[in-house]
């Protein structure tokens, strides 16, 4: 869980450090780069509303290390769209990247530690919950549909 939320912390600064200064240098980049997060999530979107129970389709693996946290989040696209789109977001209310970045980190480091917290509880208390698949195909697709909502919020 540690390695996931320095991950997303190192990987929202450095969206925001690069992005920043290429969207004040070129504005229309943003919608570009919103537009194609877009997309990548409401493909997961569709992936979550079909998906059922965990482990389901597969084996149950091992826990992370801390650097294998930080690595996953490197090559997990849904990060870099997810970190991209905020930087371009919000690449216009600052001026300096490095404050933009700084910001940026903080507060995705802080968010992702308080959300993994609250989904591993949550996961413990679904997995024990939850029997039949119909009960977590219903449930992933609750959370398909706020997924897609939180897409929407993105472009107001």
């Amino acid at each position: 869980m540690l390695g996931i939320a320095v991950g997303l912390a190192s990987m929202s600064a450095v969206s925001a450090l690069g992005l920043a200064g290429v969207l004040l240098a070129i504005p229309g980049l943003l919608i570009l780069i919103k537009s194609l997060g877009s997309i990548y999530l409401v493909w997961l979107v569709w992936l979550l509303a079909r998906s059922g129970a965990p482990g389901s389709k597969g084996s149950v693996g091992k826990p992370i290390t801390v650097l294998g946290g930080v690595l996953m989040l490197y090559y997990n696209p849904k990060g870099w769209a997810m970190t991209a789109g905020a930087a371009a977001s919000f690449a216009a209310l600052m001026e300096d990247p490095v404050q933009l970045a700084a910001l940026l980190g903080a507060t995705f480091g802080v968010a992702a530690v308080a959300s993994l917290s609250l989904w591993c509880l949550a996961g413990q208390t679904l997995a024990r919950v939850l029997r039949d698949e119909w009960q977590w195909r219903t449930l992933n697709l609750v959370l398909a549909v706020l997924l897609m909502a939180s897409i929407v919020l993105m472009w107001l």
